[in-house]
């Protein structure tokens, strides 16, 4: 296998467990807390590494405690952060989540931080030119060098996408029906592969040929399904590399999703190669 480059946004998320979600003014009490890294490229990037692919990520956090927390997350994955950048006097981002108890909606606050806009050194552009896969998000979009292959989290809309550059685009099932209408508009536009994620109903495979694969769900008892979309981008990354084929990763990269919602936050519930092969025995 050969390494894939996560590009983007990385956060430290606080998530509650609430009864239910506040009203304005309102006040309720927590039944659980947690705290882990978050971000949709950096979360692709730790099921990566859990499931046995060599994974880089380039993003930025500042020199403060949370983006200390932050790198030592990810470098505890054993997700090389030797590409992360550090800058000085910035503000990391951070989320507050609030995850309903029984019925998994949640809210959530995001600071940005005061982070620049991402620009990758030549070093960090060489090693996605030699990378199987570059996997961005919203953040990460834009500093992707052209003549990679690109694969592309599109949970968060990202503005000015350009199809004709992605050889895998990857959006929820509602943000391609309001961005595309549908999967056939979305190679029609450009994209190599259109791959949608349904929720507990599983995902679709669109592919220029005509092909439409469909995997169901994996049913686990959820949690919080923070996360689980990224978990699935990186599982299918990671599927990929191993060579799988197209019904066979999506049936893994669901349950590998699946197993992530098994935990309050969208991280350490995420399986190895090996639990993941003994959950669909």
């Amino acid at each position: 296998m050969s390494h894939v480059v996560c590009l983007g946004l990385a956060t430290l998320d606080t998530i509650f467990e609430v009864p239910e979600l506040p009203e304005s003014d309102g006040r309720v009490f927590a039944t659980e807390v947690a705290a882990a890294g978050g971000g949709p490229a950096a979360t692709a990037a730790v099921a990566l590494a859990r499931l046995g692919v060599e994974t880089y990520f380039i993003g930025a956090v500042g020199d403060d405690d949370a983006g200390a927390a932050i790198r030592d997350g990810l470098a505890r994955e054993g997700v090389d952060i030797g590409r992360l950048a550090v800058v000085p006097a910035a503000r990391s981002p951070l989320s507050t989540i609030l995850v309903e108890h029984g019925s998994g909606s949640r809210a959530i606050i995001h600071f940005p931080g005061t982070l620049p806009p991402l620009e990758p050194g030549s070093a960090a552009i060489d090693l996605c030119r030699e990378a199987a896969w570059v996997h961005v998000d919203h953040v990460g979009y834009r500093a992707a060098p052209h003549g990679v292959r690109l694969s592309v989290d599109a949970g968060i809309p990202i503005d000015g996408l350009d199809l004709r550059d992605v050889s895998l685009y990857a959006p929820p099932e509602s943000v391609l029906r309001e961005e595309y209408g549908s999967a056939r508009n979305a190679l029609d536009a450009g994209a190599e592969l259109v791959v949608v994620t349904r929720g507990s109903d599983g995902s679709a495979a669109y592919t220029r040929h005509g092909e439409v694969v469909e995997a169901p769900g994996h049913e686990v008892e959820v949690v919080s399904t923070l996360g689980a979309g990224d978990v699935f981008h990186g599982a299918l990354l990671a599927c990929f590399e191993r060579g799988l084929p197209l019904e066979e990763a999506l049936v893994r990269a669901n349950a590998c999703a699946a197993l992530s919602c098994r935990a309050l936050d969208g991280r350490s519930a995420i399986p190895t190669w090996d639990e993941l092969k003994r959950s669909l025995r």
